[in-house]
């Protein structure tokens, strides 16, 4: 396909970075070529994802998510925020709805800089994380060794999308960039997982670093850090309202117990406008 001149906008969360394009009124769907062109950070825009909002008929837009490998993922928190700003600004109004592959997403944009989504309710059953065997996802009988370093235990949660949590005591001992492609691609998970590095500090905050699906580190992951959150009150580690720590910066959220939804509030930035010419095609990432 040819797209030629393709307007779009440069939004951050927390430096979990996106190429928006909104195709609400064109009809355009991008493709895996087209979103690996884009997210190309040599010869392209550079992002974590490509984000392509297209029309609802149930929510305020529908938010299509195309990681930078051009693979197709159903939730992106960092970027389901972006978007629920952008789409307050355009609607005049703070409380907004963006349908996702993974549901709808009730969101609201605070007076402070910050976006809430309602992010679901987490999912625990093997089966829908999803894993190739039955196992408990609270503490999955799981090892993984290396020469520099042995992780074991996991926690396991689906909030939209698939996520192993390692429970460490220091973050800095561990080379994810190293050991992240081994325990994405890991044959327990027959979708590939996204992989967290979790450090308790209190009963009120975690820190973590994430490796990816289908990206690789990145300075900010908001489904991670849910997944953190749920699994960490789920294993009596902290409180259910606490906050997540980053590379790029700090997620609030509140399990609700009242309707067992996840609750995120963090910021999130515009950081520009811009017309990408396709032209001719580029070299590969």
């Amino acid at each position: 396909m040819v797209y030629g001149s393709l307007p779009f906008r440069k939004m951050n969360g927390l430096g979990n970075d996106f190429v928006v394009v909104d195709a609400r009124a064109s009809g355009l769907r991008l493709d895996a070529h087209a979103a690996r062109r884009l997210a190309n950070r040599q010869h392209g825009v550079g992002c974590d994802q490509v984000i392509v909002l297209e029309p609802s008929a149930a929510g305020d837009a529908f938010m299509r998510i195309l990681n930078a490998d051009g693979s197709e993922v159903a939730a992106c928190g960092n970027a389901s925020r972006c978007v629920a700003a952008l789409l307050g600004e355009q609607l005049g109004r703070p409380d907004v709805v963006v349908e996702t592959a993974a549901g709808l997403l009730p969101s609201r944009v605070n007076g402070d800089g910050t976006v809430t989504v309602d992010m679901g309710a987490p999912r625990f059953g093997w089966e829908e994380i999803p894993l190739s065997r039955p196992a408990d996802t609270n503490a999955i009988d799981y090892r993984f060794d290396t020469p520099a370093c042995s992780l074991e235990a996991p926690s396991a949660v689906n909030v939209g999308n698939p996520h192993a949590i390692f429970w460490v005591d220091a973050l800095e001992r561990y080379d994810l960039a190293a050991i992240g492609p081994q325990l994405e691609h890991d044959p327990l998970f027959p979708e590939r997982a996204n992989i967290s590095l979790a450090q308790v500090l209190s009963r009120s905050e975690v820190r973590i670093r994430v490796w990816e699906r289908g990206v690789g580190l990145t300075r900010a992951c908001g489904t991670a850090a849910c997944a953190t959150g749920a699994a960490a009150a789920r294993r009596g580690l902290t409180l259910r309202t606490l906050s997540v720590a980053l590379p790029g910066g700090v997620l609030g959220l509140d399990w609700r117990e009242d309707s067992n939804h996840i609750l995120m509030t963090g910021p999130w930035s515009l950081d520009y406008e811009d017309v990408f010419d396709f032209g001719e095609p580029a070299p590969a990432a």
